[in-house]
């Protein structure tokens, strides 16, 4: 109804909703939901469906012009996502590093979206602003970070990389390089990275406008970490060639197989040139929670910028990115921009508020946090070192099943990945013409584990072999979800090699 403000009659907006009819609606929906996820276990990881026939079910209409009651609507879509979805909360699911979401994640951004606060600064978002400032201390203080950090959540792992890459640009260009941007000078700017690090890199020297072939790519070790001795001379190669070094970036479990790097030996070398030290934990950083977790990880500590994703090992539901910035300042000095219709802090108080739209790239911002801070609070630290710990435990069973199978050959195990492929009884590895069937025949073997959906694994190329992987952040997995993986993949493997190995191949 539009409203007719001359005759002051009230309105009632198409999107509105009464109390009773939200009540309604919610209660019925949350139902759906819990029975969604009391079934999970016994269905199917993934449909495998191909996009024709899903967008066949969601349908080609135009606009609708009239609306339809949102207990329909809510009715059709939950029907819609729980027949139509790859289940990353399923106990099988092992693909990509997306883990499985906490319940209490899923009740939080419905109540975050309620109150819908912009948490781009703290006038808009008191309670908000405070809790996210909490949630940013408490996954410093879990991994062992300096809690006096500066430090934001944003959409994920690339992003909370950029920010740290884009503070260390700030911070580390001699000159007015927000004001100037590179062509203030002509010497070529380098950054320096493994050959593992995620496609990140890539993007953030793109967006940056120094170009991809500002990284040097520095090569790894037997254990896929960064060899630090020609990350050395790298550096200093390019220092006598008159290039200006900037940044350097270490990985704490690379996403092929888990591999961290010699963090206390790069973030030493990058200091002892003057370099910003940026550690890409996206992944693995949250292990450095557990006593035993190994010193190359725990020495994450030392960087200048580091990147966690809770949507990855804290089992936050999607979005849920956060980055970790030591020296607060210069989080401000690389973001902060002032017009007149921003509001001014109260400088005469102790401690001013935060306005977070000056500590990063968005000025509007989602009450990502809300997550997060409930999910630290449920679980406690020691209930993410049991989970953490667990899940790696089940990689490491995965890798020991595999190498005591025949049938498989086990490859590489770094906390929670073990990477590994079907290999026929009575092929001899190593021939050229069997390694391109082994090859094809593990790809041929993806394939039908995704599409099937008996369990869900993703791959890895490792010293040029394709390998199947698996990556547990999964707080629903369990010992007999691995073991069933194994028989998933013989019983599999064994039908497609009867079916397409090439005639006369031994």
């Amino acid at each position: 109804m539009a409203v007719d403000v001359q005759a002051g009659i009230g309105r009632r907006a198409p999107l509105e909703m009464g109390a009773d009819e939200f009540r309604t609606a919610g209660h019925r929906l949350v139902e759906r939901i819990a029975g969604f996820l009391e079934r999970l276990p016994a269905d199917r990881v993934t449909r495998g469906e191909v996009p024709e026939s899903v967008r066949g079910v969601v349908g080609r209409e135009r606009l609708p012009e009239a609306g339809t009651a949102a207990d329909r609507l809510l009715d059709e879509a939950a029907g819609l996502l729980f027949e139509h979805s790859l289940f990353n909360g399923h106990p099988r699911f092992w693909g990509f590093i997306t883990s499985s979401a906490a319940p209490i994640g899923a009740l939080a951004d419905l109540l975050a979206a309620a109150v819908n606060p912009n948490v781009g600064g703290w006038l808009l978002s008191p309670a908000a602003t405070e809790i996210e400032r909490q949630t940013v201390r408490w996954i410093a203080q879990l991994v062992g970070y300096p809690d006096d950090c500066g430090g934001l959540l944003v959409s994920g792992g690339n992003v909370a990389n950029f920010v740290g890459f884009w503070t260390g640009r700030r911070v580390r260009t001699p000159w007015e390089v927000r004001v100037q941007g590179f062509d203030a000078q002509a010497r070529p700017v380098r950054v320096y990275a493994s050959q593992e690090t995620h496609t990140w890199i890539q993007k953030a020297t793109d967006l940056s406008g120094m170009g991809t072939d500002a990284i040097r790519w520095i090569p790894t070790d037997s254990g896929l970490r960064m060899d630090t001795a020609a990350l050395r001379r790298r550096i200093e190669t390019d220092r006598a060639a008159g290039d200006l070094p900037l940044l350097v970036v270490g990985t704490a479990g690379s996403v092929s197989t888990g591999a961290i790097d010699s963090l206390g030996e790069v973030g030493a070398i990058a200091h002892e040139h003057g370099l910003w030290f940026h550690v890409d934990g996206a992944y693995g950083a949250p292990a450095a929670a557990l006593p035993e977790a190994p010193s190359e990880l725990k020495a994450l500590s030392g960087a200048d910028s580091l990147a966690i994703d809770p949507h990855k090992w804290l089992y936050a539901p999607l979005e849920a990115g956060c980055v970790l910035v030591r020296d607060e300042r210069a989080l401000h000095d690389t973001f902060s921009y002032h017009p007149p219709y921003y509001p001014d802090a109260d400088e005469s108080l102790e401690e001013p508020p935060t306005y977070y739209h000056e500590y990063g790239p968005q000025n509007s911002r989602g009450f990502r946090a809300l997550k997060v801070w409930l999910a630290l609070r449920q679980a406690g630290r020691a209930g993410y070192v049991a989970m953490i710990r667990d899940d790696i435990a089940l990689a490491r069973r995965m890798f020991e099943l595999a190498d005591a199978d025949p049938e498989m050959e086990a490859v590489t195990h770094g906390l929670s990945v073990t990477t590994f492929r079907f290999v026929p009884r009575g092929l001899e590895s190593g021939r050229a013409d069997v390694e391109a069937w082994l090859d094809r025949l593990n790809r041929l073997l993806l394939d039908r584990l995704q599409r099937e959906g008996e369990a869900f694994v993703s791959n890895a190329v490792v010293g040029g072999r394709f390998l199947l992987r698996a990556c547990v952040v999964n707080f629903r997995t369990a010992p007999a979800d691995v073991d069933a993986l194994m028989a998933v993949v013989r019983r599999l493997g064994r039908e497609i090699d009867a079916a397409e190995r090439p005639a006369g191949l031994a």
